[in-house]
């Protein structure tokens, strides 16, 4: 029997691999279309201002790393850090017009990945997968 880790860690590259493939077609990785995403998803929920610490807490990754993956972005032109109007110790971040969309393609992007994965699996069986997974990841967060 497969150790479950080890079943997690499969598909888990394997999903990685295919949003990859998918994410470089917009000259990007697959973490940085998800940072993306997080951005986009937080400007959409009305959030005034994004700093890095927002994004380092639901990436849960370092400070070092969420600047390396910022700093990529912005020369890239998919995002701009300004100044914050409420702390000019900080600055915020702000996607731009050309990752306007980038939510809407992200969740396009994993859903196309997803069915692709799964594609043997039953509506019914999706459906339970999705509880299932969203219970554990309660269970994680508490």
């Amino acid at each position: 029997m497969m150790p479950f880790g080890l079943k997690i860690a499969i598909i888990n590259r394997s999903f990685h691999k295919m949003l990859d493939e998918k994410a470089a077609t917009l000259g990007l990785t697959s973490v940085q279309l998800r940072v993306l995403g997080s951005i986009s998803r937080l400007e959409a929920s009305g959030k005034v201002e994004i700093h890095q610490k927002d994004l380092e807490q639901i990436e849960h990754v370092t400070h070092p790393a969420m600047t390396k993956l910022l700093h990529r972005l912005e020369i890239k032109g998919f995002i701009r850090c300004v100044p914050s109007d409420q702390d000019r110790r900080y600055k915020k971040i702000v996607c731009t017009d050309q990752s306007a969309e980038i939510y809407r393609m992200i969740l396009q992007h994993d859903q196309e990945v997803f069915e692709e994965v799964c594609r043997s699996l039953t509506k019914e069986q999706k459906k339970v997968y999705f509880e299932l997974t969203d219970q554990i990841i309660n269970d994680i967060s508490r």
